[in-house]
């Protein structure tokens, strides 16, 4: 399948399809859903003395995602690994003189369709989000403390190519 590397490469790592298609989406306790402009271009001659502004291009900006992290880590495996997987490494280990990062053609690590579902409280409505072509971008950092116990979050952003909302 086309996610057979992507899925083989976590599998190897400890993050089953079941973490991947059940758990890390309830552990998502956050999102800064996406906004969206146009790339514009400015037109003049059509009439004279007169500038047009014309759209060329819809631009998305990224969306950000938090999630907790489990006892097992499995949350911020999940993250670090899909990364690890766009910039496989040159074959010989990180640590040897030569390594350098390769980057893997986008159909390979880019997902079909992801859902973000946001429920009201009484579960009576809903809003649905479905992004096209999402991937990582970034993991932040993420702040570990020995304080009071605060439960460990991890936000990434991610890219896409499209989405559409439901209502």
């Amino acid at each position: 399948s086309r996610y057979g590397a992507l899925r083989q490469h976590l599998s190897v790592r400890g993050i089953d399809a079941k973490f991947i298609g059940e758990s890390v989406g309830l552990l998502c306790n956050s999102a800064v859903l996406p906004g969206s402009s146009f790339g514009t271009a400015d037109i003049a001659g059509n009439f004279t003395g007169v500038v047009e502004k014309m759209a060329h291009t819809r631009l998305f900006t990224q969306i950000d995602l938090e999630f907790y992290v489990d006892s097992s880590y499995k949350t911020l495996k999940f993250l670090e690994h899909w990364m690890e997987f766009i910039s496989f490494g040159s074959g010989v280990s990180p640590s040897q003189n030569g390594y350098f990062f390769r980057m893997r053609y986008p159909k390979e690590y880019k997902t079909d369709m992801t859902r973000i579902i946001k429920f009201d409280r009484d579960y009576s409505k809903q809003i649905e989000y479905t992004f096209y072509g999402l991937f990582p971008i970034a993991m932040n950092s993420v702040p570990v403390t020995y304080e009071a116990s605060n439960i460990l979050k991890v936000s990434a952003s991610f890219n896409f190519a499209r989405y559409r909302d439901w209502e």
